[in-house]
């Protein structure tokens, strides 16, 4: 089959087009990586986070206030409890979603630096990157939570790029 823009003498954009330099050198920036993968890592984390959400109603109180009493949400009119049950969703969907969006970003960020630093694509760039990351998230919690969050985020890096790293069966 010959579909249109395909196959020898095809029509379409050459490889060196303007446009198409223009835009494999922004996919190329550090940046422009960075920042995609917190948008994309936003989007995913909003998802899981309403999921997630959704999931958890594992109690059927409801606290009004921090301290206050407790009140069981299927005594509430179904209004309010729909309205209790979308928030409680959305505040949580919201802050895995802020999470997620850190953490993409600046994984990305620092493994593309990483790479652009050693001239080299393997393994290494990543361990490095989720060393860095996991420092950098736990780093409020003092030096020693610091080293523990480098040395997950490191491990859980390398078994993820080593898995995809891996030669598929085909």
């Amino acid at each position: 089959m010959n579909f249109p823009g395909t196959g020898a003498g095809a029509g379409g954009i050459s490889g060196d087009d303007p446009n198409v330099k223009a835009m494999n050198n922004f996919m190329e920036n550090c940046f422009a990586k960075g920042a995609m993968s917190g948008v994309m890592g936003f989007g995913m984390g909003g998802l899981f986070g309403m999921f997630m959400a959704s999931m958890s109603y594992d109690t059927p109180f409801h606290t009004a206030t921090p301290g206050g009493p407790q009140t069981p949400v299927s005594s509430l009119p179904m209004k309010q409890q729909l309205r209790v049950g979308l928030k409680d969703m959305g505040q949580r969907s919201y802050s895995t979603a802020r999470s997620f969006g850190k953490v993409g970003a600046l994984f990305t960020g620092i493994e593309c630096g990483i790479e652009g630093l050693r001239a080299k694509n393997d393994l290494t760039n990543g361990v490095a990157a989720g060393c860095v990351t996991g420092g950098i998230l736990a780093r409020n919690a003092g030096p020693q939570a610091a080293a523990g969050g480098c040395i997950a985020f490191a491990a859980f890096s390398a078994a993820i790029d080593a898995y995809m790293r891996s030669p598929g069966d085909e």
